[in-house]
């Protein structure tokens, strides 16, 4: 992880951890022997976009996209040029029912993360077009405390859990200080039974605003 984030003496410990090197030789392994995403440089961006002292909200995916060009290292986003997957299709549609916001002409929500929404995958890496390749290889450990870090700030954090993967990681959350959103995944499969209307973008904000906190701007750029 580069040097220039506050999330370094935060995580610092998970680096002297049996797991860590472990984790990072299969990793080098899989990279070796097939296809992985996303790139080495985009692993922890969803660190390097959302410094620790700026988060405001979580939301938490599951696996990275494992189509060609897609993942980037933020959750449900994809870099700008590439279409966007139904799952993040069907938040810019929530986001619209919810806040009004058109959705932009792309599907990369980089503009989430540098307003303090942190977009983890609980999963960093996946091997192209194999779902849930990485999965228990020893990132859910490095998230979970991730997660754990998070809910150890003082001020009040809106976590969203979309999906049963998500909700699993309720008991890592203070609720006596965090605000949890909870709701289907907004995959095509489970959107309609739950997703949709559940506005979690103005849930969040106004958990913010009635924390004393500033509220996250979900515009993101049109282009």
């Amino acid at each position: 992880m580069a040097p220039k984030t506050d999330w370094n003496p935060v995580l610092r410990t998970e680096f002297a951890k049996p797991y860590w090197p472990e984790l990072q030789q299969f990793v080098d392994e899989e990279r070796a022997r097939h296809q992985v995403f996303p790139p080495p440089e985009d692993v922890f961006a969803a660190l390097h976009l959302t410094p620790y002292a700026a988060v405001k909200v979580v939301i938490l995916g599951q696996d990275p996209y494992h189509g060609p060009g897609q993942a980037h290292g933020l959750c449900f986003s994809v870099r700008r040029g590439v279409p966007a997957p139904p799952s993040l299709r069907n938040v810019f549609q929530e986001l619209e029912a919810d806040l009004g916001i058109v959705a932009p002409s792309h599907g990369c929500l980089e503009d989430w993360a540098r307003a303090g929404v942190l977009l983890l995958n609980t999963s960093l890496t996946v091997r192209a077009h194999a779902a849930a390749s990485h999965q228990g290889k020893g990132w859910e450990t490095f998230t979970d405390e991730v997660i754990r870090a998070v809910a150890a700030k003082p001020e009040r954090v809106v976590f969203m859990l979309w999906g049963a993967a998500a909700r699993k990681k309720r008991s890592l959350i203070d609720t006596s200080r965090h605000t949890i959103i909870e709701s289907a995944h907004p995959s095509p499969l489970s959107a309609h039974n739950g997703f949709f209307g559940s506005r979690p973008f103005s849930g969040a904000n106004e958990a913010l605003v009635a924390a004393g906190r500033e509220p996250v701007d979900w515009q993101l750029s049109p282009r």
